[in-house]
């Protein structure tokens, strides 16, 4: 890997843990701003389906902290 034009690290010399966090960090910065995420026809009948799904079955799937454990994610 190389620098990121917008970073002052090289992403490469970075732990895995920090590697995992700066993704975390970086997805929470975009949560933070949602509704200027634009959704194409598809993409929101996608997320519609899968609504559907889970109020019929809210139990079905996994926890958030469940899917981090199985994935070794720190907390």
């Amino acid at each position: 890997m190389s620098n990121h034009p917008l970073l002052k690290v090289e992403i490469s010399q970075l732990s895995i843990a920090e590697r995992i966090q700066l993704a975390e960090d970086l997805w929470d910065s975009i949560l933070d701003r949602q509704d200027e995420i634009e959704l194409d026809r598809t993409q929101q009948q996608e997320l519609d389906r899968r609504l559907t799904q889970h109020r019929q079955d809210p139990n079905a799937g996994s926890s958030w902290e469940t899917v981090k454990q199985r994935l070794g994610t720190p907390k």
